[in-house]
């Protein structure tokens, strides 16, 4: 195959696998001449598509580096390189035709799957006399064991148990609970809270819900219903505040000369709460400016946000990496010298895409965004599914009036002030002693790569309990009368008499706590699921989540033998799995309790 051919099949194997080629400016250099010596002008567009997936990608900056590589020449370096460079990130690209060889003898044929995640293959090393682990890609997102689903024995509070009974199937039922749980609990804002180390944290997530096409996450378009009454409500009152701008400017217009002693009319903010996606970061921070720092950006598709932050006038990840912790964001217009700011961002994020966009929009497990991510995995359907058993029902329509019916219960909660959450100290306890365990279990799997994931999906897990203690409580149809809020103890008698209080004190029943709690485990075996995905960075040689999946599937104490069988039962080859043993013995993270193949786990 002619060598410009051999460059698209590389350049769109690279761009599925989402792999940067180029990491340093070194090989970005190679990069440039491999692909000017062999393919000239014609190769442009695929050296910037391939130079594209680094986060440090400047546009102007490669194309000049592509004509000076086009007038220098480089004759020493061929096309081959840029192979080679794939090939140390993962991606192996062979011909159909095994006769045919690249220019350093790599085998070359089109990519059969549209993603790549790692697995796990075994050296024998002479040097050591021993198995090894090294990384491999395989196509296909699919884990090699099912991940698991929420617990379906719980009893949600109104309206989750509604949203949750129009799935069909355990992955869709929980992909309309994050969902819902994500949307309601972005509209409370800065009125519910809950303090966690040392701040106020308020329900505001960020949430992204992978699966291959058609595999039925669109019904996360049915919870954006949920919300829209109430952005409508904004945006009503912003168009009134527009008429009465426009009378009072045309008034001010026609005075003449006497607009000298009247008032100019100030221009009413932009207000919204559903914040479009495809959007700069300056447009993002206005936005948020207008409406207080409150918003929700929900988008079907993930790549309506990668595209927009890679874009010349995007660059407003950081603005999410800072909503994440409320921080303030600002931003000063030199051309008008206007200066704006926000003390506090409570921005929420609800997206959907496939594998592969995934590592569009998080390059690498160091970008600050996958750590903050709550990640859901969805299989693919395996059979064909009976779309004509609703009895025509239209499923917008019962989220359109709980939509309706929400608008109404935010007047309560915004009427009623600020409710923060407490946890009981036993509560405290169990909860820390849950994350503890998974953080020792990240550090076990996945080195330090995990341990910022399992940090932030504690607050995440915080974030859910303060929204399903909110719809308990709003259960009530007085929520003065209810059981599970009280007055805040600073609050002075004189209110109490007078039944104004505007700080409450939110308390999470039992059942509520282990439910959201029981999440953790789910949530985060999917994130480590979607790590698998994205390139290596601090660790080397590095599992896939499941390697997680067999440490977890162990008793407290198990025998070596009872570890290979379980491993041979989930598809991991002995070697693999009897390497991983040893490690965790050396780390500690496993006790040999008789020196003859009886472990404890910690």
């Amino acid at each position: 195959m002619e060598p410009l051919s051999s460059l698209h099949l590389l350049t769109e194997a690279v761009r599925n696998a989402g792999a940067d080629i180029a990491p340093t400016y070194q090989e970005y250099i190679q990069l440039a001449f491999a692909i000017a010596t062999d393919c000239g002008e014609a190769g442009r567009q695929d050296f910037l598509a391939l130079c594209s997936l680094s986060s440090k990608y400047d546009h102007r900056a490669a194309e000049q580096l592509f004509n000076n590589a086009l007038k220098t020449g480089h004759n020493d370096v061929h096309i081959g390189t840029a192979f080679h460079l794939a090939e140390l990130c993962g991606v192996k690209i062979e011909y159909e035709n095994p006769g045919t060889v690249g220019t350093v003898g790599t085998e070359v044929r089109p990519p059969s799957g549209t993603h790549t995640r790692t697995r796990v293959k075994e050296v024998y090393s002479q040097e050591k006399n021993d198995f090894s682990c090294e990384e491999e890609t395989s196509s296909g997102s699919a884990p090699l064991s099912p991940l698991p689903t929420f617990d379906k024995n719980i009893r949600w509070p109104y309206p989750l148990e509604h949203i949750m009974s129009c799935a069909t199937s355990d992955a869709q039922s929980d992909v309309l609970l994050l969902g819902a749980l994500n949307v309601l609990g972005a509209t409370m804002g800065p009125h519910v809270r809950c303090a966690y180390g040392g701040k106020m944290v308020s329900p505001c997530m960020q949430t992204f819900t992978s699966a291959n096409s058609a595999s039925g996450k669109g019904v996360l378009s049915l919870v954006r219903l949920l919300v829209e009454p109430f952005h409508d409500e904004i945006r009503k009152q912003v168009a009134e505040r527009m008429v009465c701008y426009q009378r009072d400017k045309a008034k001010y217009d026609a005075l003449g000369k006497e607009r000298a002693k009247a008032e100019i009319p100030t221009l009413p903010p932009n207000k919204m709460f559903l914040i479009s996606g495809n959007n700069t970061g300056t447009g993002i921070l206005q936005n948020l400016m207008d409406s207080d720092g409150i918003g929700l950006i929900c988008e079907s598709e993930a790549d309506t946000i990668s595209s927009a932050i890679g874009s010349d006038y995007g660059h407003w990840s950081d603005t999410l990496r800072k909503a994440f912790d409320h921080d303030r964001v600002a931003y000063n217009r030199r051309t008008d010298r206007e200066y704006r700011e926000v003390k506090k961002t409570y921005l929420s994020v609800l997206i959907s895409g496939t594998p592969s966009q995934v590592k569009s929009l998080i390059p690498t497990a160091e970008n600050g965004l996958f750590s903050r991510q709550i990640f859901y995995y969805m299989p693919s359907i395996r059979q064909w599914q009976n779309q004509f058993d609703r009895n025509d029902r239209n499923l917008e329509e019962p989220f359109t009036k709980m939509g309706m019916e929400w608008k109404e219960k935010l007047k309560i909660i915004y009427m009623g002030g600020i409710f923060t959450l407490h946890l009981s100290d036993g509560q405290k306890e169990e909860f820390n002693r849950l994350f503890s365990q998974l953080f020792t279990r990240s550090e076990l799997t996945n080195g330090s790569e995990m341990s910022g994931s399992v940090a932030r999906l504690a607050i995440n897990i915080c974030r859910i309990m303060e929204v399903v203690a909110m719809l308990r409580m709003l259960e009530s149809e007085d929520i003065a009368t209810s059981p599970h809020l009280s007055p805040d103890p600073g609050t002075s008698a004189d209110n109490l008499k007078d039944h104004i209080v505007s700080l409450w004190n939110l308390d999470i029943t039992e059942d509520d706590f282990h439910a959201v709690l029981s999440m953790a485990e789910c949530l985060y075996r999917h994130a480590t699921h979607i790590l698998s995905f994205l390139p290596a960075t601090e660790v080397t040689r590095r599992g896939n989540a499941d390697r997680d999946a067999l440490v977890q599937c162990m008793k407290k104490r198990f025998t070596r033998i009872e570890f290979l069988q379980k491993a041979e039962e989930m598809g991991i080859k002995t070697a693999t799995a009897s390497t991983w043993l040893k490690r965790m013995l050396k780390n500690g993270l496993v006790e040999n309790m008789d020196g003859k193949g009886t472990y404890q786990k910690p």
